[in-house]
């Protein structure tokens, strides 16, 4: 269980929260809830417009320092079942130039097919589930939402602990080099530790909310007078900790509030999780240099880690081809928009998974879902008898879909399919 530490002084002085940032938008503070859409969507454009730039010069400086070149490959078997204890053995036995330069090739036992693509993007799709899983007790959910995910302070109880830390580290450095996506978001502050940048006041609302209250209200209300009432030190007096050298000896006043907050800020990101997040960053650092990040802020490394969740499907049917027959004006293809269209965005991730083998899509939409070779558009091919069940591609992004006589038969079809299909047809 995650325990909030406060001293009696600072939380005598928290302010109603029905005060707290009514008008602006908590993803982003500084932009007020009234500015207008079309300014929204131009910033958006802009925004996502500088990400594949930056994207793309990652990229090619992987490229360039011979990452994943081989010629060396390596295969990856592991079982469905034990997906988490087979990866973690056998990534750990590989050396840091093994993991940088090894083309990868993921194989599931028991399973037919090669991999070119598919059965790695949906390794990394599982893999990241069980481990980031609150379940397991490495990780936890943050304080406000049981979305995202944070180090757990208990997780030092678990036995080889720092190990499966840099085994964590060092995936989401594979997932980046391979251009695989992760099922998992992280609370802002651990992409900001990934990329060595020092955490602010705000990155405690999702952490710890009560702390955060309590020292935003001492940064933006408390007055000397106040601050004289309440004798803080630059220490922590429930363990009698100095937050700098002789802290216990040095009062909070107006002039140094400031450097008292950040250290407030910087002891509470840490407590009980600092020596498991530098194990975690050192084995992410083992694969990708911090300068090869350095570019990306930590919003900007959460979609390139963990993609959208959101789908267009404007933007999916844009970058959408049809095979054999079908074509964007046929029956069938029309019927199969609707589903979509009907669909929840859940039940639309569901078929996005059970196509490609991820649930996410790519920072630059769909026109980048990843193939065997590089970008493949997502695909769908006439195929089989009206009895047949749906059946997908991942390796080429490709559904095979048999033409069916009604919207009807297609919605139960593709639905049994999805729900009931765990592994991926091959060609």
């Amino acid at each position: 269980m995650m325990l909030s530490v406060f001293e009696e002084e600072i939380m005598s002085y928290v302010p109603d929260s029905s005060e707290n940032n009514e008008n602006y938008d908590n993803n982003n503070p500084a932009i007020p809830f009234g500015s207008s859409p079309a300014v929204a969507h131009h910033r958006n454009a802009s925004r996502k417009r500088n990400l594949e730039v930056k994207l793309a010069e990652f990229y090619n400086k992987l490229e360039a320092k011979g990452y994943s070149k081989g010629p060396v490959k390596y295969r990856l078997i592991v079982r469905r079942d034990h997906i988490l204890e087979d990866a973690f053995v056998k990534v750990m036995s590989l050396t840091k130039k093994e993991l940088i330069k090894s083309k990868l090739a993921i194989a599931f036992k028991g399973e037919d097919g090669l991999d070119y693509g598919g059965p790695s993007r949906e390794f990394f799709f599982l893999l990241s589930r069980e481990l980031f899983n609150p379940y397991y007790g490495l990780f936890a959910y943050s304080a406000n939402d049981t979305y995202t995910v944070q180090v757990s302070p208990s997780s030092n109880q678990i036995e080889n602990n720092l190990q499966w830390f840099r085994f964590a580290g060092r995936m989401i450095a594979l997932a980046l080099v391979h251009q695989y996506l992760l099922d998992v978001f992280f609370t802002r502050v651990f992409y900001k530790q990934l990329l060595h940048i020092k955490p602010h006041l705000n990155d405690l609302e999702s952490l710890d909310m009560e702390f955060y209250r309590s020292l935003t209200w001492i940064q933006d209300e408390a007055k000397q007078d106040d601050l004289e009432a309440m004798a803080l030190t630059f220490s922590i007096r429930v363990i009698e900790r100095d937050l700098k050298q002789n802290g216990r000896h040095i009062r909070v006043t107006e002039r140094n509030k400031k450097e008292y907050i950040e250290r407030m800020v910087d002891w509470r990101i840490k407590r009980g999780t600092q020596k498991q997040m530098k194990v975690l960053v050192q084995g992410f650092n083992e694969i990708l240099d911090p300068r090869l990040v350095s570019k990306f802020d930590a919003n900007e490394l959460e979609l390139v880690i963990a993609g959208s969740v959101d789908i267009d499907i404007e933007d999916w049917h844009d970058n959408t081809v049809y095979r054999s027959g079908y074509s964007e004006s046929h029956q069938v293809i029309m019927w199969f928009w609707k589903v979509v269209s009907n669909y929840n965005n859940d039940q639309r991730l569901r078929l996005l998974q059970f196509v490609t083998g991820t649930s996410s899509i790519p920072v630059e939409g769909f026109a980048a879902l990843r193939g065997s070779t590089g970008p493949k558009k997502f695909c769908i091919e006439k195929w089989g008898k009206v009895t047949d069940l749906p059946r997908a591609h991942t390796c080429f992004n490709r559904l095979d879909l048999p033409p069916y006589t009604s919207f009807e038969i297609l919605l139960e079809k593709l639905s049994i399919a999805v729900q009931e299909t765990a592994t991926f047809g091959i060609e």
